[in-house]
């Protein structure tokens, strides 16, 4: 059966590719397409004479090349982020992104508890909920025409206030739940290794600039491309040797590589490699689902994407008008980075490499799948939501008023 492994690995990828052009005529998010292609296929599935939509012999390889896609997902948000972007951002992206950070995660602490997860798995509820989809966010503006609205530069603050969030976040989770300590001690050297060697990554992107300059100043692609892949395997093996979620160890090498001068020729190779292992890693997660195993997370997925939209939309406003925006491009921000994805199925990830509860994969792929789906419809209505509510809480009326009390 092992001389039918690339065969097997051929036929994925061709239902990767269906998924993938079946999204692109219907101009909606490939992430939905990729799970639920996923979930329709693997141990359950028929066998259809040399065709086997079973993906026994080849599940672990595929499942490699998912672990492959994750590592180039964060590894591409880390080239995309700089300190000194958050910096020139201005205050109200940071006020915008703490806003939108606590009543998030708040309330994902709150369910979780409600809920009745322990402490471990409350945290990476916390986090499954808290995380916005920043590929589907960017798609959704571009395919839009919305990069020119008011609201999209504190969006896209937010986004990126969000990757900060999830850098400390996932370096003390991952510490808390792969470092395996039990004591308060060892709990506290787990996060204090985890936070040292994200501080460790920071220092050198600040100050070894210089040197990553001459070391990557090399005139061949192919010896380039080879070189900055072999630092990101490494990195991230390194971090899983000292219980830091390799994720995080591709984020942070991107973070440093992004102060480089050499940062727009590594977006520009690592893009393609993203597209392709980023949709082999939803399709490997769809792959490692039971569809009949989702019963038991169906309320539990649609109670937190309830709570997800209400969230965010009042996170939404709250950090628009605190900006001096209208109330209509406020409710375009909670209604714009609703969507879920591949940062909320990573935290599930992590739960299930600790041994946390198994229910956390079923219900990170359901809540996922329910919001990629929802959430780029809620921000193409934006404008009929805005004017249905607007009937309720008279906010333009609200608005004439406080203009003509200032004149």
């Amino acid at each position: 059966m092992t001389n039918h492994l690339v065969f097997e690995v051929g036929v994925a990828l061709i239902l990767v590719a269906i998924a993938a052009v079946l999204a692109g005529r219907l101009n909606f998010s490939i992430i939905p397409f990729l799970i639920l292609l996923g979930m329709a296929v693997g141990p359950h599935a028929p066998q259809f004479g040399i065709i086997d939509l079973t993906f026994i012999e080849s599940s672990e390889i595929i499942a490699f090349f998912g672990r492959i896609g994750v590592l180039f997902l964060l590894f591409y948000l880390g080239l995309e982020f700089s300190i000194g972007k958050l910096i020139r951002s201005g205050r109200s992206i940071v006020v915008g992104g703490s806003i939108y950070i606590l009543i998030n995660f708040s309330l994902g602490l709150l369910y979780g508890y409600i809920m009745g997860f322990p402490f471990l798995e409350i945290l990476v509820v916390a986090g499954v909920i808290t995380i916005s989809s920043s590929a589907i966010v960017a798609k959704v503006l571009v395919d839009l025409r919305r990069t020119a609205n008011p609201e999209t530069e504190l969006i896209l603050g937010i986004i990126m206030f969000e990757d900060i969030f999830l850098a400390v976040y996932l370096s003390i989770v991952s510490g808390l739940i792969l470092g395996g300590s039990t004591s308060l001690g060892g709990t506290l050297l787990s996060v204090a290794i985890a936070l040292g060697y994200m501080l460790f990554f920071f220092v050198l992107a600040r100050k070894a600039t210089p040197l990553i300059n001459k070391l990557l100043n090399i005139s061949s692609d192919e010896t380039f491309v080879i070189v900055v892949f072999a630092l990101l395997f490494f990195v991230a093996g390194f971090s899983e040797t000292i219980h830091v979620a390799e994720a995080i160890g591709a984020l942070l090498l991107g973070l440093v590589l992004s102060e480089t001068e050499h940062s727009d020729r590594i977006e520009r190779l690592v893009v393609p490699f993203r597209d392709f292992f980023g949709a082999i890693f939803f399709f490997s997660f769809g792959l490692s689902i039971d569809p009949f195993s989702l019963g038991e997370a169906v309320w539990l997925a649609i109670g937190a994407v309830i709570l997800t939209i209400v969230g965010n939309f009042i996170a939404g406003m709250v950090a628009g008008r605190r900006a001096g925006l209208s109330h209509k491009a406020s409710s375009n921000i909670g209604l714009t980075i609703v969507s879920r994805g591949e940062f909320s199925i990573i935290m599930a990830n992590l739960g299930i490499a600790g041994g946390l509860s198994a229910n956390l994969k079923p219900f990170a792929a359901l809540y996922v799948l329910i919001l990629a789906i929802i959430g780029p419809l809620l921000t193409k209505e934006s404008k009929r939501i805005y004017e249905f509510l607007n009937k309720i809480f008279k906010w333009n009326k609200s608005s004439e008023k406080m203009k003509g009390a200032q004149s």
